[in-house]
């Protein structure tokens, strides 16, 4: 495995608009198509591809928003999908180490936020495992908030 993120552009939102999830999966997360669709809203986000070597294989947007949560802002990561055809093969375990990564270096945060439909349990296990915790808090969505520590170094 190889992955990296690359930003989506003219180039690669064809690809990234073919991204799938599985039936069951509907209704956890927003598609790429909606997900592009308020990038273009707001700049704040930042949608990339998740790809292992040339192949996209997942999509993922997070942004830092200063308004509403004066005086520090939040970081999102706010979307995160792994391709159907690519599922149960530790894409996405992978891909959030991966973009946590890339959090921390881009945007030097202390905390990374996330939210969640309660019902998306692997998902939950999946952000537990890499040490995100539930705060109590419901996003604008009425979606749980998980929130990741990030550790000084």
């Amino acid at each position: 495995m190889n992955l990296h993120f690359q930003p989506i552009t003219d180039k690669n939102r064809e690809t990234a608009l073919k991204l799938r999830i599985s039936p069951k999966q509907k209704g956890y997360v927003e598609t790429v198509e909606e997900c592009l669709a308020e990038a273009a809203h707001n700049r704040n986000w930042r949608p990339v591809g998740i790809y292992d070597g040339n192949v996209m294989v997942g999509f993922a947007m997070y942004g830092f928003f200063w308004w509403p949560y004066l005086p520090f802002g939040r970081l999102w990561l706010d979307r995160l999908l792994i391709d159907e055809t690519f599922q149960g093969k530790g894409y996405g375990s992978a891909a959030l180490s991966g973009l946590l990564n890339r959090l921390k270096q881009e945007y030097r945060c202390s905390r990374i936020d996330l939210s969640v439909i309660r019902e998306n349990t692997t998902a939950i296990t999946m952000y537990e495992k890499s040490g995100f915790r539930f705060n109590g808090e419901r996003d604008i969505h009425g979606e749980h908030v998980m929130v990741y520590q990030v550790k000084k170094q």
